[in-house]
């Protein structure tokens, strides 16, 4: 009598190897193309119809889908914006960077790190965010406050954050480099610009590879999204966060080809 399966899927390979040969074939290796067949044909019909698979949602990442905003930045206050050639300079700047780090990426990450640089855990978010901006920074503190730990005779960089030094961030593989992009920008999207957030997301996009994957691709659109945010808010052109916003928008829209972010020139 045929099964259910068979009813609807006809065998593309019948195989006759006796009715005597179902034990022997289930319990040893086949000896020979038939015996084989007609295993495969045994162990797939005691498979279940329906199953269920066991997940632990722990072990599922915060996001599963990646959806990318087709949507452009907020237009700058006239005269805000930088000029084409400024843009340009820029671009061929940080493809000076990328290739610097890139060739001397061996040499740093072989430099043995000072003993007060203590790598976060990959997983630990928040232990990140302290290290990369500093607990001052991470608590809310005042920047009046940083200004007066950058005076300090002994620098504690567990206050005000670690620089993003080659011997650093030569470490890190493209997936650390993604994630600490993602967590910088999530903190970033609830806050004020801060020079320490500058300086590692400008290294942070040094070191990631082109093309982009996709995850990249979302997560720095927002990143110039955010910075155009700001920027539109800005009420002098004396702004000292201005440039940093201008250069983190350019990259994003020139020089990884995002061009529907970019600044036109007035």
């Amino acid at each position: 009598m045929k099964s259910d399966v068979e009813e609807l899927m006809p065998r593309l390979l019948p195989v006759d190897c006796g009715e005597d040969t179902e034990d022997r074939v289930l319990n040893g290796p086949p000896r020979n193309p038939q015996e084989y067949l007609r295993q495969v044909q045994l162990e797939a019909s005691l498979c279940p119809d329906v199953v269920v698979a066991q997940i632990d949602p722990k072990k599922l990442t915060k996001k599963q889908t990646v959806n990318v905003s087709v949507a452009g930045c907020p237009a700058a206050p006239v005269g805000f914006s930088p000029s084409l050639s400024w843009q340009q300079h820029q671009v061929s700047n940080f493809s000076d960077v990328r290739q610097s780090i890139t060739r001397n990426r061996t040499h740093w990450s072989n430099h043995t790190l000072d003993d007060n640089v203590q790598m976060t855990k990959l997983t630990d978010e928040e232990g990140w965010k302290r290290f990369c901006l500093g607990e001052k920074t991470y608590l809310g503190s005042s920047s009046s406050s940083l200004a007066d730990a950058d005076q300090e005779p002994a620098l504690d960089y567990s206050k005000v954050g670690f620089p993003p030094l080659l011997s650093i961030i030569s470490r890190f593989n493209q997936s650390t480099v993604l994630m600490l992009l993602d967590i910088l920008i999530s903190w970033f999207e609830e806050r004020k610009f801060v020079p320490q957030l500058g300086r590692w997301l400008y290294a942070l996009l040094a070191c990631l590879e082109k093309p982009l994957l996709p995850e990249a691709h979302s997560s720095i659109r927002q990143l110039a999204r955010r910075c155009a945010q700001l920027r539109s808010t800005m009420n002098s052109q004396e702004d000292e966060n201005l440039p940093a916003l201008n250069l983190l928008i350019c990259l994003v829209a020139r020089y990884f080809e995002q061009v529907d972010l970019a600044d036109q020139p007035e």
